[in-house]
């Protein structure tokens, strides 16, 4: 016959041992962290190039 105790350490296993939905959640914020980062990584490196390019083509289109 299952003891209480043997019950109540299966019960618990099943109910937070298995349970992953914690971990996928935190992996998917890492993710979108991640890629926040990098693309205010990209926005600060690539951004005076792209806005001096708009300027250029202002420019062109302004005195054609």
């Amino acid at each position: 016959m299952i003891s209480y105790f043997q019950m109540l350490t299966s019960y618990m296993r099943t109910r937070y041992l298995h349970n992953e939905r914690g971990a996928s959640l935190v992996e998917y914020a890492l993710l979108v962290a991640l890629i926040a980062i990098v693309c205010l990584v990209a926005i600060a490196f690539l951004g005076q190039s792209a806005s001096q390019r708009f300027s250029n083509v202002g420019s062109a289109v302004g005195a054609a």
